[in-house]
């Protein structure tokens, strides 16, 4: 059963993902980076795990936004919104 639910949540994770902006896409993907190491080092420190993963996954997230790569977003004028290199 734990496979099961494990399995499905992962399937929702990466559909969710696959709507992301690439700016959304990095600050997910730094939290989850960020929240490892921070639960890593908290545990090899003997400090509060889920303290270190919070702050390590805040602290990623920021990271991999001011990291992304010269992309701004754009309205159209019918109102969709795009990524494109920054102007």
């Amino acid at each position: 059963m734990t496979r099961l639910v494990l399995s499905a949540f992962a399937a929702i994770s990466l559909l969710a993902a696959a709507g992301c902006t690439t700016t959304e896409q990095r600050a997910a993907g730094g939290a989850a980076v960020g929240a490892g190491t921070g639960a890593l080092i908290a545990a090899a420190t003997g400090n509060n795990v889920a303290g270190g993963a919070l702050i390590g996954g805040a602290a990623g997230a920021l990271i991999g936004v001011a990291t992304t790569p010269g992309m701004c977003r754009y309205r159209d004028s019918r109102g969709v919104i795009y990524e494109a290199r920054c102007n």
